[in-house]
């Protein structure tokens, strides 16, 4: 066979070979992949139909060769040991899934499925850093009104992290506070300040996050109002103020009542004290003679037979039996003078009777 034979026979099994592949199609998702540094990336490469006649796939990394797929043999052994796939193949799809276990900013960059002497697809790898957050000071006091001062750093991000505040689980305005950003080596570090008023008690939060991040690294420190407590605590005296009174209006009721019971008793201690005196003189007044003998003396008693000067003598004498300071001495004997012995034995006979009764 002469050369030029040979040059329309390749020719021709060419042309058979293209007319094989006609309407196959290679598909490689996702298109564009961000992941955190040490996270898993993973990559899908198919081929449709599945009786598309191919050899070789063979998965690249940042254009260097990192995984080889034969259609017949499978996966081929492979330097890097970071990598390794997975049979996603169907009875309608030839299907392979590349898998980069455990990533660093160093794989960023361009991934591609190329499928040898057919076709080539390529997509992004992305490889963020998660950094920390964090509220400078601790939780703080006060006045209603006052401007608290609260900062925050967010450090060791790639690329630079979204920082916002919110207070109370309410975002914040970004033209509120500001935000300045500094790159130390390949991370960078940003930084905020917020000024809020100080109307009520709240919960102030700084959140940092990337694309990658599933949900925002939060740092909270809470505020509290000083004025907001002082009411409380007035709300609270209320009901020992409202005691207080009730308390006061009873001591003066009782005060009252005491008040009036003295006065009563005091009256009645007077009236029976006037009682008592007007009683005492006919109760009470003995005579001279009574005291010397020991007996009481008939007041009412009179001596008919006596002489007007005795009888004069004697009622004299009675008024003045109260002033017992006036008798040093009483003797044990009385006797009157009188004109007749018959008088002066009457009289006698008189007074013992008076000392008897």
């Amino acid at each position: 066979m002469d050369k030029l034979t040979m040059d329309i026979f390749t020719l021709l099994m060419l042309l058979l070979s293209c007319r094989i592949n006609v309407g196959a199609q290679v598909k490689l998702v996702p298109e564009t992949l961000t992941v955190l540094r040490g996270d898993e990336a993973r990559f899908t490469c198919s081929i449709t139909p599945s009786n598309t006649k191919w050899a070789a796939m063979v998965w690249t990394l940042n254009n260097r060769v990192a995984l080889t797929i034969s259609r017949e043999h499978g996966i081929l052994p492979s330097r890097d040991l970071n990598v390794m796939a997975e049979n996603g193949s169907s009875s309608k799809v030839d299907s392979w899934v590349f898998i980069l276990n455990n990533t660093e900013r160093l794989h960023e960059g361009p991934v591609a499925c190329d499928i040898q002497d057919f076709e080539r697809k390529t997509a992004n790898l992305f490889v963020q850093e998660k950094g920390s957050v964090k509220v400078f000071g601790d939780n703080k006091l006060a006045f209603r009104g006052h401007s608290v001062l609260f900062e925050c750093e967010a450090a060791g991000w790639y690329p630079q992290p979204t920082l916002r505040w919110q207070v109370t689980d309410k975002k914040v305005s970004q033209s509120e506070y500001t935000i300045s950003s500094e790159a130390s080596g390949l991370n960078f570090t940003v930084t905020s300040t917020l000024n809020v008023t100080a109307m009520k008690s709240s919960r102030v939060d700084c959140l940092a996050s990337v694309s990658a991040l599933p949900a925002p690294l939060m740092s909270s420190v809470h505020l509290t109002v000083v004025a907001e407590v002082v009411e409380e605590a007035v709300d609270c005296t209320v009901p020992l103020a409202v005691t207080a009174s009730v308390l006061g209006f009873l001591l003066l009721l009782l005060l009252c009542i005491c008040t009036v019971l003295c006065y009563r008793q005091r009256r009645q201690a007077k009236q029976s004290r006037q009682e008592e005196a007007r009683f005492e003189p006919s109760v009470n007044v003995q005579s001279p003679f009574a005291t010397v003998t020991g007996g009481n003396v008939n007041l009412g008693y009179s001596n008919e037979s006596t002489t007007d000067a005795a009888h004069n003598e004697l009622i004299m004498e009675t008024p003045r039996q109260m002033d017992f300071a006036s008798f040093d001495k009483v003797p044990d004997l009385v006797s009157f003078r009188s004109q007749s012995p018959h008088q002066d034995s009457q009289a006698h006979m008189n007074i013992r009777r008076l000392t008897t009764v």
